[in-house]
């Protein structure tokens, strides 16, 4: 089929505020989400049993690959917004061509990732990091790590397109398919099966890359076979739009380094938590998975926040803007409420997956908990500030995350540099920002101009 021709499109996009609707939107959100936090997990249990130290790297490496990751997540989370408004406007014919601008982003934030991992990230870790080996292990992993950022950035337009035009169904087809490829290729790299060669730690590395690889071939694949690119006449105009590209930007940069500030003092904390040693980063690595495992029904639902709030507005129906947010909070709160009981009646279970001893899992249980209760608090916050981000304020977003982001790291400099107090208290450090996200972003939704706000 030429591809070239225009689409005869009459599907509707809007949504409505009933809970019904923001589960259509958020279960699938959460299924893909939670799919490749389960592939991290499977990542760090084949590195748990190679040992301490490549389980504490992996600390390190997952952090800092996370920062480009969110350069991704916060262009996405601004073109969604978009794409939502113009598909609450039913302006289906302009979703094409934001994607293609898209695109073009993309491919220059990879070549900008590749080329600072590959020439000053040694330089930062040979200053910041007290363990040579850790600095050698980290370098290596993530000069080859890098490579997947471009796969990584593509697939991750998928969100904007399907979830910002209310088809989240179609997320986990890819995700499965990343899944599949992930764990397949750890357990054959990392250890040498199968006649594979034995990288090691690296394996994991190599595995990542073509397990983002297959996730995006298998989404676009569905695009295509569903015909959805036709339907949003995707790659019909590949043009430079100058217009869009400035629209994408002003939306997104905000979010971009927001995004990048939060990851970027997460890997500052976890600096701050290898000057006490191996089994504290590695305690803080299993954290990392916890809440990223965990998160994913909250993620989800903020998501759900960020679209369908751009999406009521796009409509016209302001005055139901608070209702659907207080709407989303309540599931959220309540799916988050179920994890944290669960994870504290069962802390062992959950903690003895990694290959660990007695004496780790004795030192994990305390800021297991700490964490837990952490997701409670996440869960609240997170789909507020999404909210902000869904009305177009994403300048407000920058300050919120600016200003919680600075006492966050004040706190945890303090506790865990300053006072060496154990990491249970630094932990604490995620309560401190998640209350200091939440206050603000209530208070601009409930006070803001943002009813003003058109793009």
């Amino acid at each position: 089929m030429n591809m070239s021709k225009p689409a005869n499109v009459t599907a509707d996009y809007r949504v409505t505020t009933s809970n019904q609707q923001i589960l259509k939107i958020a279960l699938p959100i959460a299924a893909a989400t939670l799919v490749p936090q389960l592939n991290f997990i499977i990542n760090n249990i084949f590195l748990g049993h190679l040992g301490e130290q490549q389980l504490a790297v992996a600390g390190i490496t997952g952090v800092y690959y996370l920062i480009f990751a969110v350069i991704g997540i916060g262009l996405n989370n601004g073109m969604q917004a978009i794409i939502a408004r113009r598909a609450g406007e039913n302006k289906i014919d302009a979703i094409g061509n934001l994607f293609a601008q898209g695109v073009r982003i993309s491919f220059i934030l990879s070549f900008i990732g590749i080329i600072i991992t590959w020439f000053l990230v040694p330089v930062i870790l040979e200053r910041t990091l007290s363990n040579p080996l850790h600095v050698n292990m980290a370098v290596k992993f993530l000069r080859i790590r890098i490579f997947g950022l471009i796969f990584l950035y593509m697939y991750q337009l998928r969100n904007a397109v399907l979830v910002g035009t209310n088809q989240s169904k179609y997320l986990i087809i890819g995700t499965a398919a990343e899944s599949f490829a992930n764990v397949f290729f750890d357990y054959v790299l990392i250890f040498g099966k199968w006649g594979f060669p034995n990288l090691g730690f690296n394996g994991a590395a190599y595995s990542s890359i073509i397990a983002e690889f297959t996730g995006l071939f298998a989404i676009y694949f569905v695009i295509r076979k569903k015909g959805i690119d036709r339907q949003l006449q995707l790659f019909k105009s590949w043009g430079f739009d100058k217009k869009n590209i400035m629209l994408i930007f002003r939306l997104s940069a905000p979010l971009i380094a927001q995004f990048c500030l939060s990851i970027i003092s997460w890997e500052f904390f976890y600096i701050l938590i290898e000057h006490h040693g191996s089994m504290d980063l590695a305690i803080s690595n299993i954290m990392r998975n916890i809440f990223g495992f965990f998160g994913c029904f909250t993620w989800a639902f903020a998501a759900a926040s960020n679209t369908m709030v751009s999406n009521i507005i796009g409509q016209g129906l302001h005055q139901q803007v608070e209702g659907l947010i207080i709407k989303i909070m309540k599931l959220s709160v309540l799916f988050a409420g179920i994890i944290c009981l669960l994870i504290n009646i069962f802390p062992v279970l959950f903690l003895s997956f990694y290959g660990q001893g007695d004496d780790f899992i004795h030192h994990a249980i305390p800021v297991l908990r700490v964490v837990s209760s952490a997701l409670v608090l996440m869960s609240i916050s997170t789909i507020w500030l999404n909210a902000v981000t869904g009305t177009g304020s994403t300048r407000i977003n920058l300050l919120i995350e600016f200003f919680a982001i600075i006492m966050y790291c004040l706190y945890s400099y303090f506790t865990l540099e300053k006072w060496h107090l154990p990491i249970t208290i630094g932990w604490g450090s995620e309560w401190v920002y998640w209350i200091l996200l939440f206050i603000p972003s209530y208070w601009y939704i409930k006070k803001g101009n943002w009813q003003q706000k058109a793009f």
